[in-house]
């Protein structure tokens, strides 16, 4: 059974659709890869699945169950966690504020998942009581990565992770993703740097005009002439 599937998905804003029949899966452990060009309703499949916009059509499913439309606060208790791509931290509180406030709807004792979220980001922990505003932006995504990771969550979804990062934190961005999908995390996100998402893509999802166009292994993806001539710059 997948962790998260997606079936002929329609959605959108305000009665008209961005989405246009959706279809993606993923395993507990895999990373899925959403790419496409600008507008093709990659974000928004995140934000659909995440329940901050209304699916009109279609369902989607967390391992087998349907939660479409369901509110992000119970999606979260479900083992969903969602890294937008902007104003993902708090930037007047210390990178650890940051992360405690990731455990809001936890009453056990969540220290050792804060020694688990430094464990992936060695760099937090020296950071720890650094306002979070004071970090680059590469820092600042590990943070927000970190504070999603806090509830223990079976799927994480990033939106554009590595935005606007430099190479070498885009490849570091990357690195970590690896890494908690080996801890046992299923990862679905958005990529604009699609060459280098799909090459640690368990699964890859290009998406024109709100479908799949292709779907495939993310190396499959990677050798196909005509996603390369059309998605990914040749």
């Amino acid at each position: 059974m997948a962790l998260i599937e997606c079936k002929n998905v329609h959605a959108g804003y305000g009665g008209m659709n961005i989405l246009n029949g959706v279809n993606m899966a993923i395993e507990s452990s895999e990373i899925g890869v959403i790419v496409g060009p600008n507008g093709a309703g990659k974000s928004t499949t995140l934000k659909a699945i995440f329940g901050l916009l209304t699916v009109s059509e279609g369902s989607i499913e967390l391992r087998g169950d349907d939660i479409s439309n369901l509110a992000p606060d119970k999606l979260v208790h479900k083992g969903m966690g969602f890294v937008p791509q902007e104003h993902n931290v708090f930037v007047s509180m210390t990178v650890e504020e940051n992360l405690e406030m990731g455990a809001f709807i936890r009453r056990d004792d969540f220290s050792y998942m804060l020694e688990r979220v430094y464990s992936f980001f060695p760099d937090l922990k020296d950071k720890r009581r650094q306002p979070a505003g004071e970090l680059s932006g590469g820092q600042r995504q590990m943070v927000a990565m970190g504070r999603a990771l806090m509830v223990e969550p079976s799927l994480l979804l990033l939106d554009e992770p590595t935005a606007g990062l430099s190479p070498l934190y885009m490849n570091e961005i990357f690195e970590r993703v690896i890494a908690i999908n080996e801890s046992g995390v299923g990862v679905l996100m958005v990529e604009q740097n699609a060459k280098q998402a799909l090459r640690i893509a368990h699964k890859g999802f290009v998406l024109a005009a709100g479908k799949n166009r292709f779907t495939d292994t993310g190396q499959n993806l990677l050798n196909d002439p005509e996603v390369a001539k059309s998605f990914l710059g040749g």
